[in-house]
């Protein structure tokens, strides 16, 4: 038995090097199988006693349509493991690898945060002055929104600068592409308007990646360098994340390791990809593995023991929010015990997570812009390294309805302006709105979809014939539609 415990080892071992795309290390017997738990224990929100609910990558890959996933775990300050699945261009039969490049989205804040912050540690601007001070080539337009007051390089990283445009639809690579500063005045060819005050400073959070695109013109006319060489020099390299840049478009020596962007449908972006001239805000090329060396960086920092870029001092004013949240390019949640950050553009969606205290993280990446996937991954690597105090699931009993009763619920539902349809598969429903859902009973009425949050009843009249859906943790009545 001791001998066939041995080989089963060996076996793993040389297996693994195939199954981990472009790793050429062999992960030991324990990595392995906390790999392997990862890749088949997906779970959402809620839970059954027994475990029904739980899923591997490859089937959730092609429920939810996803065509590539990449990811990175962090345990105990070091990258444990790194691993591609799927393909990052099917027509081209390229796999995903730890080397796949992926954009970042709005993932990009959180490094030109750091990038900012580390001219504020070098006292070439201040974090609490008027950004107008140090504007050149361009000047932010206050008017009587802003109610006389100024706004800082700290409101526009943690998004209480009250400013218009929260996000970026991305250029085609065939269309002219704006300057940042036209970008600014929403003027021709921007495909977005200017950004300008729709509240005061200060007062609450605003998202706005408007604002950080403020902080690229204020990054760049402090420095004399263009946004992505400054961001390349300052942050990129001191941090290790020598796959990684800015540059919008990507340089043309890095196309084989391009991640080609996928539609919600499955349909290939055009051109395979779009151009992000905002790159403060969303114009970052990047790995998991990269992207968890920023991670372990800020973790070790912040514990007074690394200080490749930004000092512990300087780590900890990034980390403490101004309303509970949202500080400077990362969110903070769970009283104050996890930092995080997602992304999402033209084709791509990613998320990071990690504690404060134990070195743990992970960094999901995809091709595609269905983000389901996403939060069960995290929610089986936190399960897997037990992280306390984060994967708490909602404990549901699933029961069976009966073919008549089933049949009774399907139908088109409006909510809204926004027609759904409940349809039955193999005894089964689901609701269908872009792509199926299945639904869950609890009661012969009430039920629930494990990629949503919350409840839902299916509502009948006094003759039992059902009228509608009753979503009850926001209390919208879907009706359901009669057909002539």
């Amino acid at each position: 038995m001791k001998g066939r415990h041995i080989i089963l080892q060996i076996v793993l071992l040389i297996g693994c090097t195939s199954f981990v795309y472009g790793q050429s290390n062999s992960y030991s017997y324990d990595v392995i199988k906390r790999i392997e738990k990862v890749e088949n224990s997906l779970m959402n929100w809620v839970q059954t006693p027994d475990s029904l609910l739980r899923w591997n990558i490859e089937d959730r890959m092609k429920s939810h349509m996803v065509n590539g996933v990449s990811i990175a775990v962090i345990h105990n300050f070091k990258i444990e493991w790194a691993k591609g699945y799927g393909f990052a261009d099917i027509a081209e039969k390229r796999k995903v690898t730890p080397q796949t490049l992926f954009q970042a989205a709005s993932i990009s804040k959180s490094l030109s945060a750091i990038g900012a912050l580390k001219l504020v540690q070098d006292k070439k601007t201040d974090l609490d002055a008027d950004i107008n001070t140090y504007l050149r080539s361009w000047k932010f337009p206050y008017d009587s929104v802003s109610n006389s007051k100024r706004i800082t390089l700290r409101n526009l990283l943690n998004h209480s600068a009250g400013l218009s445009v929260s996000g970026f639809p991305g250029y085609f690579v065939t269309d002219s592409i704006p300057t940042i500063i036209k970008i600014l005045d929403g003027k021709h060819p921007s495909k977005t308007p200017a950004v300008r005050s729709v509240l005061e400073p200060g007062i609450r959070y605003q998202y706005s990646g408007g604002g950080i695109c403020i902080t690229q013109v204020l990054m760049t006319d402090i420095t004399n360098q263009p946004f992505e060489e400054y961001m390349q020099q300052s942050t990129l390299i001191p941090l290790g994340m020598n796959a990684s840049f800015f540059a919008q478009p990507p340089p043309s020596e890095k196309k084989e390791l391009l991640a080609t962007a996928y539609n919600r449908d499955g349909s290939e972006v055009n051109g395979k990809y779009c151009i992000y001239p905002e790159l403060a805000a969303g114009g970052l090329w990047t790995t998991p593995t990269d992207i968890a060396k920023y991670i372990i960086e800020t973790q070790l920092s912040l514990l007074g023991k690394s200080s490749k870029v930004l000092t512990p001092e300087m780590t900890k004013i990034r980390l403490t929010p101004f309303d509970g949240y949202s500080a400077l390019g990362v969110y903070i949640h769970h009283n104050g015990r996890y930092f995080e950050f997602s992304g999402g553009n033209s084709g791509f969606i990613s998320k990071y997570w990690a504690d404060m205290e134990n070195g743990n993280g992970v960094v999901v990446m995809t091709n595609s812009t269905n983000v389901e996937i996403i939060p069960e991954i995290v929610n089986s690597v936190a399960s897997t390294y037990y992280w306390k105090d984060f994967y708490k699931p909602v404990i549901k009993n699933i029961i069976s309805i009966s073919d008549p009763i089933l049949n009774s619920y399907v139908g088109d539902y409006l909510f809204g302006e926004t027609k759904i349809s409940v349809i039955k598969k193999n005894k089964r429903l689901f609701i269908v709105e872009d792509q199926p859902y299945e639904l869950y009973f609890t009661t012969e009425n009430d039920f629930f979809i494990s990629e949503f949050e919350g409840d839902y009843r299916f509502l009948k009249d006094a003759n039992g014939k059902t009228i509608g859906i009753l979503d009850l943790n926001h209390d919208i009545t879907g009706n359901r539609i009669v057909k002539e």
